[in-house]
């Protein structure tokens, strides 16, 4: 049998006797029966993508089935999340092996038939939408349109930076292209224009965008909403832009795949207009969406391809062998070649090789650490904005893959390398990022270039995490170490006012399991959360700091801020404290004021530094009775934003000092006068809660 299918083929429903053809409908009705035995799912789009997915992985992408996680090997992005069931059959019958967190191979298939008939079933690994980790061959976890656009643009500037930093003549290490496929939904996202507008300036010409253009979207056709041209836009961001007139052309598809692997000087876009549920009696309506086709529907659609009617999840002899073969035969030969070059590159290049293998082992050089700065004593102080960019600095010099910037601010928010180059198509060794007024986008980009084993950084106001909290939430989901730097954190802003001043930023972040929300008390506490932040990247971080000065806490008088680790901290006590004030940030200094004023009072008071709230919460049993026991109910959190979740610490009988308004533009003095934050206030209300006792 033949191959390939011909442009006559190509428009024709009915098999045609091919392999091609045959593993093209094996993947549409391995698609239609999963969604159809879920009674959930959406079956139309793998239907109608089967032979682009068929064409780029038997014939283009470089990927090694038995070595899914080859650091050289093409990505395969699915950013129409939703349309799973085209990537899980891609998986299944390119006989992906199975690899654990550690990287070791379990023996098992990635997914096995069984797999499929188990979609969107609990603990399967066959989820609604492909979830990183959870799935081996899944590249990023999507769903949210436009994320997986996003992260394709991080994982494209990640081959380049390290192309850039690695390659040496004759030792071509890192030279792997990106590939994402994207929908109607994805163009309209604003991230997805964000971060195509980002490739364009960037030149990534390892980038490809698959733009499945079918014209219906869940309310109907694309024409309620949408109806720009796609394409001259693209041009506009400087892509090169193919057009493919039929999805099913698997020959024009592939002359489209050679002009993408032929454009050296910029991303390409290759619009694929597709009818939605192709060869269904639902094809082109937006019911073969987001809903089984129903089994007469089915029943119809199999005997329009030639299929056998009653057959379920069925995988013809011949086909999964067939696509295997394509795949690995590629695949497994580019990837030994590599593994011989590696080899010989770590002979010739021992120190380089040794960065590679602590990069992609998520590991640290020997002495990173080293050159983390101590901070005397100020009471003047310094903000912890400043000292975090001094920290950044002293780590990025022994770990050059800590890598990131600022949504254009970096002069405030301190987060540029001091001496290092800028990431631009000059130079894409840089280690600054320039992601420009586009926090969705670069949340996004960041998460794609943690996903290639950078620990990468994007750094803007707290208050514009609201800006992109869609990525900063997919980050916590697939367990990456992305640090998420957000300055100007409270009132503190001061004259900018309430439209810069975050009050419920802190609870929605806490809110998102699996995030790390730090925010530092002094310049010491920040030189221990980065310490605690890259020594664990399964998680991702938000440090939190701030813009104004923050006095630098005598640690010979007080406890060492190594406590940090732990979330929280005794700073100060007294012998059988009545009154516990627990602080973060830069009320940690108040709170120690408030304390001595206690202390000179006859009141005996303990000060507890919370920076972490995520990891107290780890901490044993024990060591949290240590730190705020039981026997003491009178707490006072302080905390320049929402109450929202302190009632966890202060209990029924405790209180907070926090805000319960917007702020107001004024002087930050001003501001902690009219909200309470002052020494004299903390005092009183501690007066009050021990004159209930």
């Amino acid at each position: 049998m033949s191959d390939t299918l011909t442009q006559a083929d190509a428009t024709g429903l009915h098999e045609d006797g091919s392999l091609a053809r045959l593993t093209i409908d094996t993947i549409r009705t391995l698609s239609m029966d999963a969604v159809q035995a879920a009674n959930s799912g959406h079956p139309g789009t793998p239907m109608a993508l089967a032979p682009v997915g068929y064409t780029l992985w038997s014939q283009f992408l470089r990927y090694d089935p038995e070595t899914p996680d080859w650091p050289n090997r093409d990505r395969f992005v699915l950013s129409v999340g939703h349309a799973s069931m085209l990537l899980y059959s891609l998986i299944h019958l390119a006989g992906i092996e199975e690899i654990d967190a550690e990287g070791k191979k379990t023996g098992k298939p990635a997914l096995s038939l069984e797999d499929l008939k188990q979609f969107r079933q609990l603990s399967s690994r066959t989820p609604g939408h492909p979830e990183y980790r959870h799935t081996t061959g899944v590249e990023t976890t999507t769903g949210p349109l436009g994320a997986g656009c996003s992260n394709s643009v991080g994982m494209a500037i990640a081959e380049r930076w390290f192309a850039a930093r690695y390659n040496k003549p004759g030792f071509d290490l890192f030279d792997h292209d990106v590939y994402a496929l994207c929908g109607d939904g994805d163009m309209m996202e604003g991230v997805a224009a964000e971060a195509a507008s980002t490739a364009g300036h960037l030149k990534l010409s390892n980038l490809c965008w698959i733009y499945d253009s079918n014209h219906i979207s869940i309310e109907g056709g694309t024409d309620l909403a949408f109806d720009e041209d796609v394409g001259m836009r693209f041009q506009a961001y400087g892509w090169n832009v193919i057009h493919v007139d039929d999805a099913n052309d698997v020959g024009a598809l592939a002359a489209a795949f050679d002009a993408f692997k032929a454009t050296e000087d910029r991303p390409t876009l290759i619009v694929v207009h597709s009818v939605i549920g192709y060869g269904s009696p639902r094809a082109g309506s937006e019911k073969a969406h987001g809903e089984p086709l129903g089994e007469e529907n089915i029943r119809l659609t199999k005997q329009a391809y030639g299929w056998p009617e009653d057959a379920k999840f069925l995988v013809p002899d011949g086909v999964a062998e067939h696509f295997h073969a394509a795949i690995a035969d590629r695949g497994g030969k580019a990837r030994a070649a590599w593994d011989d070059l590696r080899a010989r590159y770590a002979t010739e290049y021992p120190d380089l090789a040794a960065q590679l293998d602590a990069i992609f082992s998520d590991s640290l050089p020997e002495g990173w650490d080293a050159d983390v700065p101590v901070f005397d004593a100020d009471a003047k102080g310094i903000a912890s904005r400043d000292a975090g960019g001094k920290v950044l600095n002293a780590i990025a010099a022994k770990v050059p893959w800590l890598l990131g910037g600022s949504a254009d601010l970096a002069p405030s928010t301190k987060t540029d390398i001091k001496g290092a180059a800028s990431f631009e198509p000059s130079n894409y060794g840089g280690s600054n990022f320039h992601f420009g007024v586009r926090e969705h986008g670069m949340g996004g980009i960041v998460n794609g270039m943690t996903l290639s084993h950078l620990r990468g950084y994007g750094s803007t106001f707290l208050v514009f995490a609201d800006y992109m909290r869609a990525p900063i939430r997919l980050s916590a989901i697939m367990e990456i170490g992305a640090v998420w730097v957000f300055t100007h954190d409270s009132i503190g802003v001061g004259e900018d006012g309430p439209t810069h001043q975050p009050i419920e930023h802190l609870a929605t972040l806490r809110a998102i399991p699996g995030l790390d929300t730090i925010r530092p008390g002094d310049a010491n506490e920040v030189a221990e959360a980065w310490k605690a932040i890259m020594t664990d990247a399964s998680h991702p971080t938000a440090l939190i700091l701030s813009r104004q000065a923050l006095p630098t806490i005598d640690r010979s008088k007080y406890a060492s801020a190594a406590g940090v680790a732990k979330g929280a901290y005794v700073l100060a006590d007294s012998e059988n404290p009545q009154v516990i004030l627990i602080a973060t940030g830069s009320e940690v200094s108040l709170a120690l004021e408030a304390y001595e004023t206690l202390k000179a009072r006859g009141v005996a008071a303990r000060v507890v530094s919370m920076p972490s709230w995520y990891r107290y919460e780890l901490q044993d049993a024990a060591y949290k009775e240590l730190v705020l026991p039981k026997s003491v109910t009178a707490r006072i959190a302080i905390e320049m934003g929402g109450e929202i979740g302190w009632d966890r610490y202060v209990g029924f009988e405790g209180r907070t000092i926090t805000m319960s308004t917007f702020g107001a533009s004024a002087p930050i003095a001003k501001l902690q006068d009219k909200y309470g934050f002052t020494v004299a206030n903390i005092v009183k209300v501690a007066n009050e809660l021990l004159e209930t006792k």
